[in-house]
């Protein structure tokens, strides 16, 4: 099989065989081929020490991104190569990192330290495929395992542990017998790793096409780096609305809602607060009244410990602060929830009640039956542009001093009654509609 490469990889393959070093692509972009993806990311490994890249790529701009571990990016045709020199690892330190490389001229010494045999394939134009530990055969038969042993792998970098589950999420491979029973050995070496790289793999695990089978079969994993989602694990609803226990009904909203992690993340966490607040009814019925704002307080505690940003933050505490209110299919109450949250987080909201009932099971509720009309209302209101926040009212603070209205706070009051009127269809969105408005409501003393 002959690979149609980007002519900045070929270019780079060549210039390092003209000067008579071996080259490789290798990694990531090797298995995205052979699974008839389109690469993203190209990472080279050679012969050739750092110095002797520096010089064979004179021509180029190369930014020396990690000379101590062999690691320099060459820029090509606009496109950024890793080119990184063959080399063994040193002992890691914290799970994380090595402390040292040593460089070889060995290329199997090379594959041999990578994380799973998918990703352990080189390959250039005249070899073709090298492949030492039979990753094409797991690709084939969409298996995710360690190279060599995997506990040392795990140990090497626990993150390793995560990035399996995100693979099977993503590939829909299932994991090797022994990979697995070294994941749940070593789950908690989890806690050594930074936020942001655990925040980096679940985004990326919450978006996977089987993103269901990974949460369902391996909570005890992920629940070392949340560990607020076991309690969900098993906690039957008793209601005829839902069909399934907490946990599992959690995991089916994530794997029904719209790929963006934000979505992804509210849904997971949005039912987070059911086990501290479940109460059965004399009839047996299970309820779970204040779990809404028990989820809030768990999710931005979560969010805070992940170091996710601020914008983030708002959008997945403000899906689980109205994913049970009732939203009624009217014109301007909706036109309201577009001024409170705005049309976009509105119809954020939207998606996250159509996941969360669809996940349910059981039966339809008259929310669930009205959100198929709110969804309607809300694409028309859209469409026609309509005003729901004062940057999109007709007239200013400007034009209200020219009719006289000049103090700062009844400038500001008589905006947001104009804001009101509009949103509530008592008067156009016009400027002249809007300033005849004021003045009626001026002349009988009506406007505050």
């Amino acid at each position: 099989m002959m690979l149609i490469l980007p002519d900045a990889i070929q270019k780079a393959l060549n210039i390092l065989k003209n000067n008579n070093f071996e080259g490789y692509l290798v990694g990531g972009s090797v298995r995205d081929y052979l699974l008839e993806k389109s690469p993203t990311d190209f990472d080279i490994t050679t012969n050739a020490t750092p110095e002797q890249m520096l010089e064979v790529f004179q021509a180029y701009r190369v930014i020396e991104t990690g000379m101590k571990h062999g690691t320099l990016t060459v820029i090509i045709d606009h496109l950024r190569l890793e080119i990184t020199t063959y080399r063994i690892d040193g002992e890691y330190i914290k799970n994380r990192k090595p402390e040292n490389v040593t460089f070889t001229t060995n290329l199997k010494d090379d594959t041999a330290r990578r994380d799973f045999t998918m990703n352990s394939i080189a390959y250039n134009p005249v070899e073709r495929f090298v492949d030492y530990f039979n990753g094409t055969d797991d690709i084939k038969n969409r298996i995710i395992r360690c190279v060599g042993d995997p506990e040392k792998r795990f140990e090497e970098d626990a993150l390793r542990i995560l990035r399996a589950l995100r693979f099977s999420s993503v590939l829909g491979f299932s994991i090797d017998e022994q990979t697995e029973n070294a994941m749940y050995n070593k789950k908690e070496l989890l806690l050594n790793i930074s936020a942001e790289r655990i925040a980096a793999e679940l985004f990326k695990l919450l978006c996977g096409d089987y993103v269901k089978d990974v949460l369902l079969k391996y909570i005890d994993i992920l629940g070392i780096v949340i560990p607020e989602l076991l309690p969900m694990k098993g906690l039957l609803q008793n209601n005829p609305y839902h069909k399934y226990d907490v946990w599992t009904h959690t995991v089916l909203a994530v794997e029904t809602i719209v790929k963006e992690p934000y979505m992804k993340l509210a849904a997971l966490l949005h039912d987070s607060g059911k086990p501290y607040t479940y109460k059965e009814d004399e009839k047996k019925i299970g309820h779970f009244k204040g779990h809404v704002e028990v989820s809030q307080r768990i999710a931005a505690d979560i969010i805070q410990r992940l170091k996710l940003n601020n914008i983030t933050k708002h959008k997945v505490l403000t899906l689980i602060k109205y994913h049970d209110t009732t939203i009624n299919p009217d014109r301007i109450a909706i036109k309201k929830w577009f001024n409170k949250l705005s049309p976009e987080l509105f119809a954020d909201l939207l998606e996250m009640k159509r996941a969360d009932g669809a996940a349910k099971g059981g039966k339809l509720s008259k929310r669930d039956i009205m959100l198929t009309e709110v969804n309607q209302i809300t694409g028309q209101l859209m469409a026609e542009n309509v005003c729901w926040s004062l940057s999109k009212l007709a007239v200013t603070g400007n034009d209200l001093i020219e009719t006289g209205i000049t103090e700062g706070k009844k400038i500001g009051d008589t905006l947001d009654k104009l804001l009101e009127a509009v949103i509530e269809e008592k008067v156009e969105n016009e400027e002249a509609e809007l300033l005849k408005f004021i003045g009626e409501k001026i002349e009988t003393n009506n406007l505050y």
